[in-house]
Parts: structure tokens; C-alpha cells; sequence
């Protein structure tokens, strides 16, 4: 990771535009369909939530300007993404644990179930402070048609929350909510990152093995 200079970069504008606007987060809604997922997650007895966490990843990583954000005053880019996971830990509470992403799905799978055993039983969150972390959290026992995240100030990393996904028939649909700061990316950015993601989910395992 490394500070850039913003009027070196394709978010020159965007950075003068929005860097101190009081409110700089847009959300997109987007319902996917997620059947292949659920079909791939109990054939091959892979967690629902890691698949999704490693799509997200895999569709980020063809978008140039995730790798790219503001932190504080400055744009910082970076060299590899992480995914975000919520983890219910030991004590009754929540422990956040970044997840490095990896182009193989078995890797990730081995990391995402080492780390979030680590953080559940720990307590304590794992962070990955040298990659650019996309924020996730799944609320998969509750029927919620979107939601928009805090804006804190502080942490301007694109986040991304669903709840229950629904089936009708054969067919199993997930709204999520795409939430990221204006500065990072416009909407065409986010548009094709929601089109990468459906994208991603509908060619899991075609051509590949994946374990």
C-alpha cells in the first residue's frame, strides 16, 4: 500500500468533488440470484457465506478502483483486497475477521475457516491493515429487504449487507446492499462490480474444480 497523489489518478475529480462532502457514501440494491451458490455450498459442503465472500472478491478484483481509497485526508492504493466477515465469537458478542482474498477458492476456503475459528474462540478481531478490506455482514437468520450502513467517518471501506435469502420454486434469490465512498468509485464502478458479482456466482465451478 502507498499514498498517491489524486491529481495523478482517474479520481482526481472525484476527490475534490467529494472528499469533505459531510455525506460522500453511496448504497446500490441489487437482488442476485444465488441458486448455483446454494446448490455448490450443500454438494460440496461448503459454507454459504464463504462462497459469497469469495465472489465478492473475485468481482472486485477485476475493477480497477477497489484498490484505491480514502483514508483520512488521503488516497491510498493498494496491491491486494481482503474480504470482511462477521464472526459470532465465544462470549455471546461479534468479532470482525479479514479474510485475504486469494484467485483459488480452495485457499481462500482454508484461510476463511482458520481465521474465523481463530477470531470466534479469541474474541479478538484479525485484521489485514496492507490490503484494501471490503466490509461484509450477513444477517442470514432475518428476512430484511436492505439495508444502509453507519457512516462513520472513519472507516470509508466499501460494505455490503444481506440478510435471509429467499426461494420460490427452484429458484434462490439475495437482495444485498452495496454501500462505498464516492471517492473511491461513481456508480458505473459499483453497477459493474453488482454485474461481476452475478457474473462470478453464475460461473462457480464451470470449467474448474473447485475443491
Amino acid at each position: 500500500m502507498k499514498e498517491v497523489d489524486p491529481k495523478e489518478t482517474t479520481r482526481a475529480y472525484a476527490y475534490e468533488m467529494w472528499m469533505d462532502a459531510p455525506m460522500p457514501m453511496l448504497t446500490f440494491f441489487k437482488t442476485i440470484d444465488i441458486t448455483r451458490l446454494v446448490k455448490i455450498s450443500k454438494r460440496k459442503r461448503l459454507k454459504l457465506n464463504m462462497l459469497i465472500c469469495w465472489c465478492i472478491g473475485r468481482a472486485a478484483s477485476s475493477v480497477k478502483e477497489f484498490y484505491m481509497l480514502p483514508v483520512g485526508k488521503k488516497l491510498v492504493q493498494y496491491d491486494s483486497l481482503a474480504v470482511c466477515t462477521i464472526v459470532a465469537n465465544r462470549k455471546g458478542g461479534v468479532s470482525s475477521c479479514d479474510v485475504p482474498f486469494s484467485e483459488s477458492l480452495l485457499q481462500f476456503n482454508e484461510d476463511y475457516l482458520r481465521l474465523t475459528d481463530s477470531v470466534a474462540e479469541s474474541c479478538v478481531n484479525h485484521d489485514v491493515a496492507e490490503s484494501m478490506v471490503i466490509g461484509t455482514s450477513a444477517l442470514t437468520q432475518y428476512d430484511i429487504d436492505g439495508a444502509v450502513g453507519m457512516y462513520s467517518g472513519v472507516f470509508n471501506n466499501p460494505f455490503l449487507i444481506w440478510g435471509k435469502y429467499k426461494r420460490r420454486f427452484w429458484k434462490c434469490t439475495l437482495t444485498v446492499s452495496f454501500q462505498f465512498h464516492h471517492t473511491q468509485m461513481d456508480g458505473a464502478h459499483a453497477s459493474c462490480f453488482l454485474d461481476n458479482l452475478q457474473k462470478e456466482i453464475n460461473n462457480l465451478g464451470i470449467g474448474k474444480s473447485i475443491r
